[in-house]
């Protein structure tokens, strides 16, 4: 399928992983911009700011994924070898060619299962250290 790859690896075939609601919304958004240099100066009127050679900011994002297993056990496994680790490249070979270099925080995980146990979904938020770098 290779509809999400995750630290180069096919995240459906390994752990039941797909996109979740909003997911290419949310790392598709415009990143944000470092605020530009400025100086206020008693000497002249208003405020001089340096407009030239602008830099994009880390940005934190929040992206939700779905988890499916054939089993129970099935589930439970994939779930636990899915991102609990800190560095995770994604990429989305359908969308473009660029990799996000995302840093797994742990932090505001929501989580949700099915009555059966063998579907789940997970939100959780990263960090993008350099939007700039994405080869």
């Amino acid at each position: 399928m290779n509809e999400l790859l995750i630290n180069n690896k096919d995240a459906y075939a390994l752990w039941g992983v797909r996109m979740g609601e909003g997911f290419l919304d949310v790392i598709g958004a415009a990143v944000p911009m470092k605020d530009f240099i400025e100086n206020k100066s008693r000497l002249e009127h208003g405020k001089r700011v340096i407009i030239s050679n602008p830099k994009v900011d880390e940005r934190e994002i929040t992206l939700s994924f779905t988890i499916e297993g054939n089993s129970q056990s099935d589930y439970q496994a994939k779930k636990k070898a899915f991102l609990y680790k800190g560095v995770v490249d994604i990429k989305i070979p359908a969308n473009s060619s660029e990799v996000y270099h995302l840093i797994y925080t742990g932090k505001s995980v929501t989580y949700a299962q099915s009555l059966d146990r063998t579907f789940g979904k997970i939100s959780s938020k990263f960090s993008e250290p350099n939007p700039a770098n994405r080869t």
